[in-house]
């Protein structure tokens, strides 16, 4: 069998997963503090007998854009942006601290302050819980503040502040369920870092730009067909080469 047809096979199977990812990069324009993805693949030389211009595709860990999206004014009190650098701190599924800079927040029937979608927000001393209020506020430096139900307006009381952390960006990953967490990280919890700021009223959009995804994806498919051909070129050698060879 001619190996260039596997040499085809590695590009066409790149491509797929390249699609894949700028397709769910397109699928999260809209999605709150989403951080697009690159789809990575490097030249791997071929064992054996070969031509010294014949490499396989192989993929490499994909990395992340931590490219601040813009701010957009929203006026709601539970809504914060982070200001530069930094992230908020939540809890996963699992139990585990993970960071994310969507910062639609909520408060659940249970009076506990949850993400958009449903992760429990930690602050300096666990879960930020809130009890009844009348108002609340979040502070620049992430203090969460409330009027308590029935108390005067000027009556703020500090309860808890979010947790809000800054690892280097070359030490964290993003995991399979979309939250940034540090590379090989042994479960312990991230320190809070007092330098990071937010914005109340504000929410960061994704950093996709819609139109660069389309297009590499355009882009990828053209390669796809390329691939393709290139497979179909050396399984039509393969029997081109066997007919001469029964003929012989």
């Amino acid at each position: 069998m001619d190996k260039a047809l596997y040499i085809g096979m590695s590009g066409a199977r790149e491509n797929m997963r390249s699609q894949q990812a700028h397709a769910n990069n397109l699928a999260n324009v809209n999605t709150t503090g989403f951080k697009r993805d690159y789809a990575q693949a490097r030249a791997m030389g071929v064992f054996g007998e070969h031509f010294p211009s014949r490499a396989y595709a192989m993929s490499e860990r994909p990395g992340t854009d931590l490219t601040a999206g813009s701010l957009q004014q929203t006026g709601r009190d539970l809504d914060v942006a982070v200001s530069g650098d930094g992230w908020l701190t939540i809890q996963n599924d699992a139990g585990d601290e993970v960071f994310t800079r969507s910062g639609s927040l909520q408060i659940d029937v249970n009076g506990m302050l949850r993400t958009q979608s449903g992760e429990m927000v930690m602050g300096n001393r666990g879960p930020v819980s809130l009890p009844p209020f009348e108002k609340v506020d979040i502070g620049a430096d992430g203090s969460v503040s409330i009027v308590p139900a029935g108390g005067a307006p000027n009556q703020m009381i500090e309860l808890d502040r979010l947790k809000l952390v800054n690892p280097p960006a070359d030490q964290i990953e993003k995991g399979l369920d979309g939250f940034m967490r540090r590379i090989g990280g042994d479960g312990a919890p991230e320190p809070a870092d007092g330098s990071v700021r937010l914005t109340s009223g504000f929410l960061e959009s994704s950093n996709v730009n819609a139109v660069e995804e389309m297009i590499a994806n355009m882009k990828l498919s053209r390669q796809f067909e390329l691939q393709v051909k290139l497979m179909r070129t050396a399984n039509g050698n393969e029997e081109s080469a066997a007919r001469l060879l029964q003929n012989l």
